[in-house]
């Protein structure tokens, strides 16, 4: 079956270049990580009460969620936690290999049926529910100099603004917020009690009255179906925008005919959405903004464009305000992928060194030098179709594979070598009769070696997700290399080899070079080491 590529040496050479080809393709598509994603799949849902604290959101609107929630397709288990200042978030994991997407749908459809048992505020603010991403790569600092020109509020104002939209345009940035809540300009309404009980005003009262007040609705328009010759588009002027407009909301009408106004219970000043939480970088006011990425993005990549974007957005930052990306993952990343890379290639030289020493023979090393970068290159091609990514693991396994695709084509090489010593036959006659032996040893090692390394990638848990890519691209050079020897490595010894086993007889003895008295050395030592081996050996047999 394999004679054809000893006859027809080209169709091997394409099969490798289009091997080579498809893995550099794959390798572009790539994504980039420092280690696999093993965390489960998990969908958060949020809900805000106004006015709530902790144990009210846990009484009213936890418990109806909750309810709806479990017992969702695929779900594991779900944790919630709620916050005094009315929040509420639910976490709701999944076991691993399930959709994200088709989880955040279906849990979407749950907290739809539990809302008409909410109440009314939880509703009006609005339940979300989003596919949780696990994969934090970035902190970027924004602070200011100057604070007494710029508070905490309007750094992440302008942050908000200006930076997170551009931000979450990045292909592969899942997510991008403000770490510490909404930061954002807010009308703040701090209510006196003391003169709420004077004039006897509830809560409610004063949320009624703003609420009607500062609006945007549609008040239509007149002289539509009338006999005027014009028709006026009625207008109002919506929303309150300036403390003083909402000091002079009127609450309600007193007894003695007098107005009681908001500013009469109430101090109005525009201010910070939440209080809840103070940043500071080395002591000074700031705001943290923190990403998130995709699942199978490249990491590498978005954090070169987030650098490159926020360098440009310094630029036009308003004085006193600098920036200080803090953290990253592609620092370590980069060392990391460096350092492996390094030994990639010194495994390859170290390879070729040591090939060559044992054959002795420029064009012998070379079919294994050759059949190493086909193998490794494939296997990128089949590590993007199953979803894999560059990482730690990954480059693992490839530089262990080096090692069984050079012994895959030395097996062949020594083989077509013994023929043609032994038998003194030509390169291609000897390679014929060299497959026919050994095709069926590289067909059953190659499957020894690959029922070793498959059934760790079928191992359950995070176990088993953190260790599949790395059995199975171990799996995958394993293949290809046996590919290689079946199919380029016959070609190329049949094109390369040389006969120099014969005729030595007749040749006139020639004063050997430095590269053949240093071969001889080696090869008198190495004998020496052998025989004394085999001697130990039967030594040890005998006793």
């Amino acid at each position: 079956m394999f004679k054809i590529f000893i006859q027809r040496p080209v169709l091997a050479t394409v099969i490798s270049i289009l091997l080579v080809i498809l893995g550099v393709l794959g390798l572009t598509k790539l994504p980039l990580q420092q280690f696999p994603d093993i965390a489960p799949p998990s969908v958060l849902v949020t809900a805000v009460y106004p006015g709530a604290n902790a144990e009210t959101v846990l009484r009213s609107v936890a418990p109806s969620l909750e309810e709806s929630i479990n017992g969702v397709e695929n779900m594991t288990y779900m944790s919630s936690t709620a916050s005094n200042d009315g929040s509420l978030a639910i976490t709701v994991f999944f076991k691993l290999g399930t959709n994200a997407d088709q989880a955040a749908v279906n849990v979407q459809n749950r907290v739809a049926q539990a809302t008409s048992q909410l109440p009314t505020e939880v509703v009006q603010q609005g339940v979300t529910t989003a596919k949780q991403q696990n994969s934090f790569i970035m902190a970027i600092g924004l602070y200011t100099d100057d604070e007494k020109k710029y508070d905490q509020t309007f750094i992440a104002n302008y942050a908000q603004i200006n930076i997170i939209p551009e931000i979450k345009r990045i292909p592969g940035v899942g997510s991008a917020a403000i770490f510490g809540g909404v930061k954002d300009y807010s009308m703040r309404v701090w209510l006196n009690p003391t003169q709420m009980a004077t004039y006897k005003v509830t809560p409610n009262e004063i949320m009624k009255a703003i609420q009607d007040k500062s609006l945007e609705a549609a008040p239509g328009k007149f002289g539509e179906k009338s006999k005027e010759v014009f028709e006026y588009v009625i207008k109002y002027k919506g929303k309150l925008t300036k403390p003083e407009e909402y000091e002079n909301i009127a609450i309600r009408a007193n007894a003695d005919g007098s107005i009681l106004h908001l500013k009469d219970v109430a101090r109005i000043e525009l201010g910070a959405y939440s209080y809840n939480s103070i940043t500071r970088i080395n002591g000074k006011k700031a705001i943290v903004m923190g990403i998130i990425q995709l699942a199978g993005s490249n990491s590498n990549d978005i954090q070169v464009a987030i650098n490159k974007l926020m360098d440009k957005q310094e630029k036009s930052f308003p004085a006193g305000i600098k920036k200080n990306i803090f953290y990253s993952t592609k620092v370590s990343l980069d060392q990391s992928i460096e350092q492996v890379e390094h030994t990639l290639v010194e495994a390859f030289i170290l390879v070729f060194i040591v090939v060559f020493l044992f054959l002795q023979d420029f064009r012998s090393t070379l079919i294994p030098a050759i059949a190493v970068p086909v193998a490794i290159l494939g296997t990128f091609f089949f590590m993007q179709l199953f979803g894999f990514s560059i990482n730690l693991l990954t480059l693992f396994a490839l530089i262990l594979a080096i090692g069984i695709v050079v012994d895959d084509a030395i097996v062949v090489v020594e083989a077509v070598h013994a023929k043609m010593e032994h038998k003194h036959l030509g390169p291609k006659a000897a390679t014929h009769e060299a497959m026919h032996e050994i095709t069926g040893a590289i067909i059953s090692i190659t499957l020894v070696m690959a029922a070793v390394f498959l059934p760790v990638g079928f191992m359950e848990g995070s176990t088993g997700v953190f260790y599949r890519q790395f059995a199975f691209t171990m799996a995958i050079a394993i293949v290809i290399s046996a590919v290689n020897a079946l199919t380029l490595s016959p070609a190329l010894a049949a094109l390369f080899l040389k006969d120099n086993h014969s005729n030595h007889s007749d040749k006139p003895a020639v004063k050997p070079n430095f590269k053949q008295r240093f071969f001889n050395g080696f090869n008198h030592s190495f004998n020496s080491l052998t025989n004394r081996y085999v001697g130990g050996l039967k030594f040890l047999v005998r006793h």
